[in-house]
């Protein structure tokens, strides 16, 4: 098993409202919109510098990365959109995969008139991330994996549940519009069975988005088309290997009970030259969780690595070799993870 760097200490704990605080966003980052396709895209922006696409995860916005937008503005372009189907963005019919995801973010790229930029996906972003740097590699100048889907089967019941024939019509009865109004209601519910607040208060709006008829069927449409009711349908295991070229960052949670530890050492493992970051006391949400913390790791690694230099025939050479049945030494340094 190869050796990863724990990233300890704990996020504060400091009450519902606290948390709440913490992530609310600033005008500095209200939302933008740009005409993609004839839809409306919601985004936010902020900072100037080397451009980070920050990408979210389902049923969840823009807003997840206000606050390491905030920390990261001096010194970099920051640009989260709002996938379409989520958020501010429209929510027409249409296709929710990860490929078409990933080519609607070249295209947002395209019209903001950026070359190329680090992508940092989370959850479901993540999957999106991989799909983009599968895509578009030339596009690709590095990859954040943020405790990221798309890397093995395993995923919470929950998601599995909302794939199930039939659940589009329970939704609306658990899912009512009434519920708007118990936001410090169910942070203290969350709080109280174990998830720390601003990881609450992050599944609280998730939640609450869900409470409107378009984001739900958004929603349904999106998460059938990487989850079925045995766990995620779609991998990029086969593919990781790929990636050798690319400046590469894994973070996970701890205590993330959504996707598994262990995918982020299945990961580092198949990805060459990999980056694994372990982030002691924090769930599914690092960015949300401890932002301080979570942007320090980024930092450092957007410190000390190059933009990836795409070469067609370095991708050439990689199709033709397939992985490797051993993953390459990595440039991490302390003791070996406890799985």
């Amino acid at each position: 098993m190869a050796n990863v760097r724990p990233s300890g200490g704990r996020a504060r704990d400091n009450g519902p409202i606290d948390a709440m605080k913490q992530i609310i966003p600033t005008e500095e980052f209200a939302v933008e919109y740009i005409s993609m396709h004839g839809h409306q895209i919601g985004y936010r922006r902020g900072g100037q510098g080397p451009v980070l696409l920050l990408l979210h995860g389902i049923a969840g916005s823009s807003l997840t990365w206000v606050p390491a937008m905030s920390l990261l503005q001096s010194d970099y372009t920051v640009l989260a959109p709002d996938f379409p189907g989520h958020g501010a963005s429209e929510k027409p019919l249409g296709d929710y995969s990860l490929g078409n995801l990933a080519s609607a973010m070249r295209d947002f790229l395209n019209l903001l008139g950026i070359d190329r930029a680090t992508v940092v996906g989370q959850s479901f972003g993540g999957g999106v991330a991989l799909q983009f740097a599968y895509q578009f590699p030339e596009r690709c100048e590095r990859l954040v994996l943020v405790d990221a889907g798309g890397l093995g089967r395993e995923v919470n019941w929950i998601l599995r549940l909302a794939t199930l024939p039939g659940a589009e019509y329970v939704m609306p009865a658990l899912f009512p519009a009434s519920v708007g109004n118990w936001g410090d209601s169910v942070v203290k519910f969350f709080g109280g069975r174990g998830f720390p607040n601003a990881q609450a208060v992050e599944m609280w709006r998730s939640y609450k988005s869900l409470t409107e008829g378009e984001s739900r069927d958004a929603f349904v449409r999106t998460i059938r088309s990487v989850i079925d009711p045995g766990g995620q349908s779609v991998s990029a295991a086969d593919r990781l290997y790929l990636t050798a070229h690319t400046p590469t960052l894994i973070v996970w949670g701890d205590h993330d009970r959504i996707i598994p530890l262990h995918h982020a050492y299945l990961a580092h493992e198949a990805i060459p030259n990999s980056r694994l970051e372990v982030m002691e006391g924090v769930g599914h949400f690092p960015q949300v969780e401890d932002p301080v913390r979570f942007v320090k790791i980024l930092r450092d690694f957007l410190r000390t690595t190059e933009p990836s230099k795409f070469d067609p025939k370095e991708l050439l050479d990689l199709l033709r070799q397939g992985p490797q049945d051993e993953a390459e030494p990595t440039n991490t340094t302390s003791a070996d993870p406890q799985l």
